[in-house]
């Protein structure tokens, strides 16, 4: 009896990541409010693409399960940081939830590190992926001195960057769902060899 043939988390978990990545960078550079970050932070960036990473771990792929999940629990976790730290009402009830300083800028700071992580394994991989993940990390590295230091153009930058970054995971996504109609998207070669 053939096995049935199952679907690549990949094109949601890239999808998700790419769209809100992009959108949160419009946002980023005064082009849409934070609305459609936080929606779509909640439901395709964050839930969708965690759900993803989940099924990744069926896959046995542990790239993919740790990248799919982490950045969907992010999305997940930058949007409720913003709906709690914003919100005067729960603020007043709850003081701790208020957003103070450099809270933001040490939040990504964590994410750097772990995209850092990633970005070394992405090497051995592909090269759309280790350019998904250098540009992630630069656009990280930009957005923590834009939140910790204070410099503004740094953070535009950032924002052109991670745009950038967005295209290139729907250009991946694009790549898994074109494969399957016989439509081949060049990736490159791994930028490390064994």
């Amino acid at each position: 009896m053939a096995e049935a043939k199952l679907g690549n988390p990949a094109v949601v978990g890239l999808g998700g990541f790419g769209m809100t990545t992009l959108i949160l960078q419009f946002h980023n550079l005064g082009w849409c409010g934070i609305g459609p970050v936080i929606w779509l932070g909640l439901c395709f960036g964050g839930t969708a693409q965690l759900i993803a990473g989940l099924l990744e771990f069926r896959t046995g792929n542990n790239f993919g399960f740790c990248a799919f999940s982490g950045y969907g629990a992010f999305w997940i976790a930058l949007c409720f940081y913003v709906i709690f730290g914003t919100n005067a009402e729960l603020v007043k009830a709850y003081p701790v939830l208020k957003l103070t300083g450099h809270d933001l800028g040490f939040f990504l700071l964590g994410w750097t590190f772990f995209t850092f992580i990633l970005f070394i394994a992405s090497l051995k991989h592909h090269s759309c992926l280790v350019w998904i993940f250098l540009t992630l990390l630069l656009g990280f590295i930009g957005l923590d001195i834009k939140e910790l230091a204070g410099n503004k153009m740094i953070g535009t930058l950032a924002a052109y960057d991670l745009i950038v970054c967005a295209l290139l995971a729907w250009y991946l996504m694009a790549h898994v769902i074109y494969a399957e109609v016989n439509i081949n998207l060049p990736v490159g070669q791994p930028w490390i060899k064994d």
